[in-house]
């Protein structure tokens, strides 16, 4: 694979402003890795910056529109499918109740878990790095999904 073929993917940490928990959701039906748990976010298009694709995906997958976002980290990581550049930005004030707009499930998590399973495994360091700064333990696999 070239570095032409790299995706830029826009990522969403929404994080619920009382309890600090952050929003995760399943992939929907006739996606790759479809039910497996991700934070919402989705593709650039051609000359697309990333607050705006951001922004253009938390509205159609989930209904939210983006008051306020600041970049977090990247991870980049290689699927068999594909190369990805995930941008992870704080999603911290929106508009709207996030709704499934795609068929997917929601699922607030705590930084420390416990988590749905399964997690697509670019999802996993981000959840780490969360738990770490929150200066929490190793968390569970387990959690209720709404």
């Amino acid at each position: 694979m070239t570095d032409s073929a790299l995706v830029h993917v826009a990522v969403g940490m929404i994080r619920h402003p009382t309890d600090r928990t952050v929003l995760l959701a399943s992939r929907p039906r006739g996606k790759v890795y479809a039910g497996w748990w991700e934070f919402s976010g989705g593709k650039l298009e051609p000359g697309e910056a990333v607050d705006q694709a951001l922004a253009r995906e938390l509205h159609e997958e989930l209904g939210l529109s983006v008051v306020s976002a600041q970049p977090g980290w990247q991870i980049s990581h290689r699927y068999a499918h594909a190369h990805v550049q995930l941008h992870f930005w704080w999603v911290e004030e929106w508009t709207g109740n996030p709704s499934p707009r795609e068929g997917q499930q929601l699922c607030w998590v705590r930084p420390e878990g416990p988590y749905p399973h399964p997690l697509l495994p670019a999802t996993i360091p981000a959840l780490e790095r969360l738990r770490a700064e929150a200066g929490q333990g190793r968390a569970h696999q387990t959690a209720v999904i709404l």
